[in-house]
Order: structure tokens, then C-alpha cells, then sequence
């Protein structure tokens, strides 16, 4: 099975536009650690899980507002796609391309 470890360039769809990021994900055995960072900093993973190709996480945000962002994503090759419930702004989508 093909490795979820890797940095990702992702793009999450927000009610403020497109929000570019760069999303690590360090994988051990069925858990991951790493980082969503992006213009407005860097948001460390908490509880990440791996499934497969199935990764599940929360990102505690701080600004602009203080949120907790549980999200979803499923890695298919290269390919990340996924979701990030925001709370009262709704379901973010959000999709990435892992660096070679």
C-alpha cells in the first residue's frame, strides 16, 4: 500500500476564497502528526488517525477566530481530497498534491 507520509499543496475552498496551504503528514503505524500551514500560520494535527487511505484529524485555529477544525481526507495516489467542518462556516472542501 502506497504511504500517506508527505507533503501535500493543498487548496481548501473557504468563505474568504481559496486559502493555499501546505499540509505534512508524518505517519506511525495507524496515527500521524503534522502540520497544515498556510498564509495565517501553521496549525499543528491533533489526534490524527490513519485508515488506510483514510486520514482523520483536528486543527485547533486561533486566528482569526478561535475554532476547532475536524477534518476528513482520503489519499488516492499523489491526490488528497477532502473536507474540514468549520463549525458555523460549514464544510470546507479541501484538495492537495503530494511533492515529489
Amino acid at each position: 500500500m502506497a504511504s500517506v507520509d508527505g507533503a501535500y499543496d493543498c487548496v481548501t475552498k473557504t468563505p474568504m476564497g481559496d486559502q493555499q496551504s501546505v499540509f505534512t503528514v508524518i505517519a506511525s503505524g495507524d496515527r500521524f502528526n503534522g502540520t497544515n500551514a498556510g498564509p495565517l500560520g501553521a496549525l499543528d494535527v491533533k489526534d490524527g488517525k490513519v485508515d488506510g487511505n483514510r486520514l482523520t484529524w483536528v486543527m485547533e485555529m486561533t486566528m482569526p477566530m478561535p475554532m476547532t477544525l475536524t477534518c476528513e481526507a482520503i489519499v488516492n495516489g499523489d491526490k488528497l481530497t477532502g473536507t474540514i467542518d468549520a463549525g458555523a462556516f460549514g464544510t470546507l472542501t479541501m484538495t492537495g498534491t503530494k511533492r515529489t
